[in-house]
Parts: structure tokens; sequence; C-alpha cells
């Protein structure tokens, strides 16, 4: 394919992107603009993917970081043959198309994670590039390869200026993670302006600071892009960072390297004047040419080629490797073990439940082995380290432990991208307080469907002597508030089990396990419910009396042992109930038949205990209701002292309760 070809392409794709933008009166056409020259070299001649199967297990992974130019891959899958057609092109940002204003995974085929909060897509492929070489290292022979594929990443200025980029590119240079290529589109233009206003980095530096291949080029030259895309797929031990000086807007006449393109349409007559510049046709809207079609049709070919010669090597593994191939189908369809519940450990001894929950995993392990994950840098904390198992590090990616370090967000962004790949049930874990470090990828992770497992230890003010930096308060009622995140925070050890065989079930979003520092009471399941019960999301723990309650006491994690002391003491006289409400979300998806039999409308006092903020707890107590939780910060000292300060002892539930019984 000659330079001719590769222009002509760039151009039409330029041509595609100033269309779609126009029509939508919205979008940012100046990246893919500058971006298109390089894109086209990549889509043409280095990626490896099929279309006609956009899940092909060993396809090149591309992620667009920078998310606002959607048009430039937008263009490119239509082009390359996936079912995007060119009327969804012409649909772009409009209600129902498959176009929407940032590429979103699941929605449009071809697109591999959701971008766009600059920075995610970067982190998210350090995840996607990692899970490439743990997954080679468990299922490669020396006679047969099944996994070989590389990560392919665009980013802009906006991407390298958010922090969440240097956590991961410091990691996966560490890790050296020589299949992963991160094309920088270095037009040095921001919304504001020039990117002088606020930054002067030495890109090279920076890179060559965090042990990558550093390559510079002129974004525009085919040569240039050709060789160095080239040199990074020849690259063993370190991941490239190709830095493409561009010129956002190319070819447009009056709006090239100007602030003004990167956010609004063009206008009609820059387009025109500009589809002059480019050789396209002036009066003609989203113009593709059969020439073009026939390039990327060819590619198309090559890359269903290849995917069969993959499925023809698979069949041969799995006659030679049928046990190593067994494993291979039950990680990639996420296909767990039949009673999870038969080999989770017994609890009887007081245990904090991040303690319980470490004894869990090394059970899950034995059964689970697509369950891996770490922490940032507090594994011996959150009791997350899988004995016997290993740890992923420079050219060691058999393990099943990774470290993170103390890069919260790029662990929660890797997670993301190790849970895409395909083949893992990733967890992450830190101090819950630091969720707020993270959050942008939970989020994302909540709009993906991800089924990624955070664990959140220390989970209150409990904490004690760390004082109020490290004691969350508002951090549960902010996450309740994330649509699609199911959030468990078990009352003991039993529950915990049942907690981690929710969340391994649960395959449509992201589970967020909440876990104690301190030591809880086990509950007897001889004389209580089954812990299992904690799937309905709330359930009735212990009752003095049966029929109506007079009083009921709702308790969420190390305050539902507090309920329940307090309820025994209430007991005389009065018919009382406790129920320990581990989630919200199972709760609410449960028919209204059961949620009235565990609250019944007809029993207005109810008391929430949860150490936290009371914020949402009105849904459940009602208007006659009240909640012991927490509307300040916490405080450096003892957890007894505190639990006293802030009233979350027996004495003062009681006083409550009492109060209410009265009125």
């Amino acid at each position: 394919m000659s330079n001719k070809d590769f222009a002509l392409a760039a151009n039409v794709i330029r041509g595609l992107a100033m269309d779609g933008v126009q029509a939508a009166n919205s979008g940012h056409p100046g990246m893919p603009m500058g971006a298109a020259d390089y894109a086209t070299v990549l889509f043409l001649k280095y990626m490896n993917s099929n279309p006609s199967d956009p899940a092909w297990p060993d396809r090149d992974r591309f992620v667009l970081s920078a998310g606002h130019g959607a048009m430039l891959i937008y263009s490119l899958l239509h082009l390359s043959g996936y079912d995007l057609t060119l009327d969804e092109l012409k649909a772009f940002r409009q209600w129902g198309s498959r176009t929407p204003g940032h590429p979103e995974y699941g929605h449009t085929p071809g697109v591999e994670t959701t971008t766009g909060p600059l920075g995610q897509g970067c982190a998210t492929a350090v995840g996607l590039a990692l899970a490439e070489r743990m997954l080679a290292e468990r299922f490669n022979t020396p006679d047969m390869t099944l996994v070989d594929n590389r990560t392919y990443v665009i980013c802009g200025d906006g991407d390298l200026m958010e922090g969440i980029s240097h956590e991961a590119f410091s990691l996966a240079g560490h890790l050296k993670l020589s299949k992963l290529t991160l094309i920088y589109d270095s037009n040095r233009i921001s919304i504001e302006g020039s990117t002088d206003l606020a930054c002067s980095d030495d890109v090279r530096k920076r890179f060559e600071g965090y042990g990558w291949n550093v390559i510079d080029i002129d974004g525009h030259n085919f040569e240039q892009i050709d060789s160095a895309l080239a040199a990074a797929g020849q690259e063993k031990t370190r991941p490239t960072v190709i830095v493409a000086r561009s010129h956002i807007a190319h070819g447009s006449p009056n709006l090239h390297d100007t602030a003004k393109a990167h956010g609004e349409p063009l206008g009609a007559d820059e387009i025109k004047a500009s589809k002059k510049n480019l050789g396209l046709p002036e009066d003609q809207s989203f113009y593709v040419p059969p020439a073009v079609y026939a390039m990327f049709e060819q590619r198309k070919r090559e890359g269903a080629a290849k995917a069969a010669a993959w499925s023809k090597t698979f069949a041969a593994y799995k006659v030679k490797y049928p046990d190593k191939a067994a494993v291979w189908e039950q990680t990639l369809a996420g296909t767990l073990p039949g009673d999870l519940a038969a080999i989770m450990p017994e609890f009887s001894k007081p245990i904090a439940t991040r303690a319980a929950s470490g004894m869990v995993m090394q059970k899950l392990a034995k059964a689970v082995p697509a369950l891996i994950g770490g922490s940032a840098d507090l594994a011996p904390s959150t009791k997350t380290m899988l004995s016997d198992s290993g740890s992923v590090g420079p050219n060691s990616f058999g393990g099943r432990n990774l470290h993170f370090g103390i890069r919260e967000h790029a662990m929660g962004a890797m997670l993301n991208g190790l849970a895409l790949h395909g083949g893992f049930r990733p967890y992450g874990a830190t101090f819950f307080v630091f969720l707020d470090y993270c959050r942008p990828a939970v989020r994302l992770s909540a709009i993906m469907g991800l089924p990624v497992i955070y664990i959140f230890t220390h989970d209150s003010f409990y904490v004690g002597e760390d004082g109020p930096t490290h004691e969350p308060v508002e951090q549960l009622a902010s996450l309740r508030c994330i649509p699609n995140v199911l959030t468990l925070r078990p009352a003991d050890a039993t529950e915990t089990a049942a907690a981690w065989i929710a969340a391994l079930q649960h395959k449509t979003g992201p589970t967020v396990l909440l876990l104690t520092r301190q030591n809880l009471p086990v509950f007897d399941r001889k004389q209580y419910p089954p812990a299992s019960m904690l799937e309905k999301g709330a359930y009735v723990l212990w009752e003095s009396a049966a029929g109506l309650p007079d009083l009921v006491l709702i308790g969420t994690g190390s305050e539902v042992s507090l309920a329940m002391d307090a309820a025994k003491l209430l007991a005389a006289g009065k018919k009382v109930r406790v129920v320990s409400m581990p989630s919200w979300e199972l709760f609410e998806k449960q028919p209204q038949s059961y949620k009235d039999s565990v609250l019944p409308p007809a029993c207005s006092a109810r008391l929430a205990v949860e150490a936290g903020s009371p914020m949402g707890w009105e849904r459940y107590v009602g208007p006659k209701g009240r909640v012991i939780a927490m509307n300040r910060f916490g405080a450096s000292a003892p957890c007894n002292i505190l639990a006293e300060k802030f009233g979350f002892t027996v004495n003062n539930v009681v006083a409550i309760a009492r109060e209410m019984l009265a009125g």
C-alpha cells in the first residue's frame, strides 16, 4: 500500500469527522483530523482484528483514550467493516445512535472500552496489556501460541496532564509491558488555547524516566509513522511511546492549529474550503470512494484469515492440551464451580471481616483459577494476598498477586482493563477512605457493567487512632449513589463468605466489599438464619417474638451486632426485630411482598444504625424512624472511645429506641 493510498484514506477520515461533527452541531473535529494519518497506517497495516467477529480472543486492542475525538474511531470502525453503517456516522451524538459523543463499550461494535474522562483509557490499556502477558504465561506452550496480541492507544495532551496517566505509565514501564504502544497526539492545543498556558513538560524525559522506548515523529509523515510502528512491534523489553507531532484540524486552511477547532464544528464554509484543500468533493458529505472501502476490505480479509488460523490452532490445542484448553474456555466464559458455599471456611471466634475475607480468598483461589488481583501497597492490611500464588513483576507474569504500588486510581482503571480483556476475575483493594482516589474508575466499571471486585477495608471510624483523614464517613452514601454498583457490607465472617460468593456470581457490574478492621462476633448460623440470606440484601436476623414487631432495628456491617445486643435488652415486654441489611441494591431487587415482610409497613418505629452518613436511610426508616449515624468527621482516639463519643453504644441505641417506643 502506497503513501498515496494512505493519504487518500486519511483525508476521507478527515472528511467524515468534519461532516459528523457538523451534522450534530456538536463535537470535536480537530483531533480526528490531526490524528488521521497515523491512525490510518495503524489500522491498514498493523492492527490485527476481525470485524466479522469483534470478540475474537487474540485480536489486537485499540483504545482511543482521547475519546473526545470519537469520530476518528467511528470512521475507522465503519471503514474496517464493523457493523457500523454510514447512517450511524450521520447520526453522531443523536438519541439511539451507535455513535455517542464518546466511545462506549458494549454499545458500538469494535469499541474496547468506554473513554472520554481523560487518562482513563491510558490506564485501562495498561490493564489490557497486562492481561495479555499474564494469559500468555498461563496458556502458551513451546509449540502453540494462543495469546499474542498487542494494545495500541492514542492519547492527547490532556491525557498526559491527568495524574492517572503518570500512575499507569510508571507501572507499565516497571512491568516492561513491551506489547503496549502509545501514540501521543502532540498537537499542543487544549480548550483554552496553547498547552504552553499550563504545561511545559519534557515528554521524552518523562517516559525515559519510566523506562519506556521513546520515538519522535512527524505525525503527518507516512514513512516516519510506518517506521515507528514497525519499531514498536520489534521492541521486546519496553513499552513504546510514539510522540507524534501533529496539527489539530490538519487540512483546514483557517482553523489549523487553533483552539477553536478543538471542540466546535468547523462551519459549512470552512468545511468546504478544507475539502478543497484535501482533494475531496466540496459539496458531498460523508464521502467515501470505492478505493478506500477496497483498502479496508483487503485488511478485513487478512484479519479474518488470522482469526481462522487461530481457531485452527486452538482446535489442535484442545486435542494436545485438553486440561489447559478446558481452563481457557472456563475462564473466558466466567464459569464458576457449582457449590462455592461448600468450600468456605468455618468461623466461630470473633474476627475482623477483612481477616475473614482473606481466609475466604485462599479457598476461592484454589477453586477459581481466574481470580487475580492485588492492592495499592496495602495487602498486609487488606488481607488480600493469595498464598502460594506468586507475584507479578517485570518479566514474571505467572503469578496471581498484583502489586499496584500506591496508585489507587491506576489500579481501578487497570482492573477495568483486566476485566475487559477477558480471562480473569480481577479484584483490587485499599482502605475505604481512598475510594475517592479511584472513584472515576469505579464509575466507569459501573457504566461498562464490568465484573470487577473492589475490596475496601477499614470501613468506618473504628479505624481509631489514625484519625479523621483515614476514617470514611461520606464514602458509603456516595458509593450507593453510583448506578449499577453492588455494595456489600457484611455483618460478620459468615456474611463475608456469602458476600464473596455473591460478588463472584454478579457479572453485570462491579461489586464492592466493605470490611472491618476491628473484630466482630460471629453469628452461629445453627441458631440464626443462614448467611446466604445476604443475597436478599436484607433479612430478619432475629426477633423476640413472632408477629408484627413493635420496633425494627436495622444494621449493616459492624453495627448489626450492636443492634442485636440492644435488641435483647429491649425485648422485655416488646416485640423487637433485628434486620441485617448488607446491601441496599440487592434488597431493592426483591419483590415488594418480601420487602414488606422484612420491614412491615405497619411498623413505623424503625431505627437504623450505621457508622457512616445518614443520607438515604429515610427510605427505610420512614418519617417516624430515626438513624444513629455520623454527621461529622471522625477523630483520633482508640475505637472504643470513639464509639462512646459518637453514640455507637448499646446504652445509646437502647435509650433512643425507648424514646421511640414511648412516643
